[in-house]
């Protein structure tokens, strides 16, 4: 499908607002023309980025959702750190977390680069393995500047219907 084609098949939705997501948008070179496309087309355009790309290369008028990989994840070295110095107050940086590990990690990051200054700082917790429950009790005792996300996917969708 071409640029044209994707901007033209958002636009027959009346919905305002289009996040351009999935693995790792970044790594298919259309990605930032899509993101213009729908920009130009009235759309407010979020693009959902694992963190480990240049985020530069997106239209300045691009909401930036920036994932920064947590330790628990077999990621965490791959993040591109040089983004952090890219964002701005429209964006987000979310951090998926597996436990207290993660999320001691995540707070000494979301403190040294002062992360709620630059931009919406987001916690998710990958259930079982940590409840947001949990992950809220955490965040309400240490007065964390940061917002607590479900992993709406997971309650939307649930493993029996995943592929479909």
């Amino acid at each position: 499908m071409t640029v044209q084609a994707a901007a033209e098949a958002a636009g027959e939705y009346a919905c305002p607002l289009v996040e351009i997501t999935g693995g790792e948008p970044l790594l298919q070179k259309d990605t930032p023309a899509l993101a213009g496309a729908l920009i130009r087309s009235g759309k407010t355009v979020l693009v959902e980025t694992n963190g480990t790309l240049p985020v530069t290369a997106l239209p300045e008028e691009a909401i930036r959702i920036m994932d920064i990989k947590c330790p628990g994840s077999g990621a965490s070295e791959k993040t591109d750190w040089s983004n952090i110095r890219h964002l701005r107050q429209t964006d987000n940086v979310k951090f998926v977390l597996t436990g207290r590990p993660d999320y001691d990690w995540a707070g000494r990051i979301i403190s040294q680069y002062r992360l709620a200054d630059r931009a919406a700082v987001l916690l998710s917790p990958v259930e079982p393995a940590l409840t947001c429950a949990d992950l809220a009790a955490w965040i309400l005792a240490d007065h964390l500047p940061v917002r607590l996300q479900p992993q709406l996917h997971k309650w939307i969708w649930p493993d029996e219907q995943k592929g479909r």
